[in-house]
């Protein structure tokens, strides 16, 4: 270098999230419900109904998921619903149905909430509280989840980018709660044959990026059930924590997100072919 030429000054790039960054944490951050953790060698599974309809049904999925050995039991008692004129959810009755569900076959609980009333609620009857994408950059709502002492699964918005996902996590973790689970469902893009599009590279830039555990919803990605299988082997592959998959007893019945839903044997059928992905990769289901 000439005399007259002077050393290029170090760029230092600062993301606007730091509590959630790897730079704050750089190892992986491991999230503990009950008997399970999200973020170890094992990919968690949990599976169910979109919404809870009845007792039989909530207990036939119940039982179905111990059987299988699928350790988290999801259902929505409260769900935002597109249209006005939809089921949106059993609310408190649906919660106890769930709860009720966890003390007979030993699954635990994932169930979202929609506003802060339904948070208390969800807070009382669930191991995981789950903000789904339309929450996302509901930021009083956030801030209250960084106040209860519950993990929160925190889906990726319709249109989020990566930056302002983990700004939401962000916003949990900097008011109490770093317990987050990271949940990619599907993006909104041009292409209409899927209902959403699935960005696999979320999960190799968010673990770059993030310490936080990443788990996929192949499910409202796909839209259509016949593609929830492939949709979550190529997660597994990618390197995700857990998949969060829609199952019905009768999927031609269900009140929510039938077409999408699998049924029993279909997801049985799942659970051996993601084993396998996950053999191949090092990791256990």
């Amino acid at each position: 270098m000439g005399a007259t030429e002077t050393a290029e000054p170090m760029v230092s790039v600062r993301k606007p999230y730091r509590l959630v960054s790897r730079d704050f944490h750089p190892e992986n951050s491991v999230v503990r419900v009950g008997n399970i953790a999200f973020g170890e060698n094992r990919v968690i599974v949990m599976s169910g109904p979109c919404a809870v309809e009845s007792r039989e049904q909530v207990m036939a999925a119940a039982e179905f998921m111990h059987h299988l050995g699928v350790p988290v039991l999801r259902g929505g008692a409260y769900k935002p619903r597109t249209s006005p004129y939809s089921f949106q959810g059993m609310g408190v009755e649906g919660l106890k149905l769930l709860a009720e569900a966890r003390e007979r076959y030993g699954v635990l609980v994932v169930t979202e909430a929609v506003d802060h009333e339904s948070l208390a609620h969800v807070a009382e009857w669930a191991d995981i509280v789950q903000i789904g994408a339309r929450n996302m950059q509901n930021f009083e709502l956030l801030k209250a989840v960084g106040q209860v002492g519950k993990p929160v699964l925190l889906k990726r918005g319709l249109a989020a980018t990566i930056d302002e996902w983990l700004m939401a996590a962000e916003y949990v973790a900097a008011h109490g709660n770093p317990n987050i689970i990271l949940c990619e469902r599907g993006i909104r893009t041009y292409e209409t044959k899927t209902r959403n599009t699935l960005d696999i590279s979320a999960i190799p830039v968010v673990k770059q990026l993030s310490h936080l555990p990443v788990v996929i919803d192949p499910s409202h990605a796909a839209g259509q059930w016949q593609w929830v299988a492939p949709l979550a082997r190529a997660a597994v592959a990618a390197g995700a924590d857990g998949l969060i998959i829609e199952t019905h007893p009768n999927p031609a019945e269900a009140l929510s997100d039938g077409p999408q839903s699998l049924n029993f044997p279909h997801l049985e059928e799942l659970m051996q072919e993601v084993k396998r992905v996950a053999r191949a990769v090092g990791r256990e289901i």
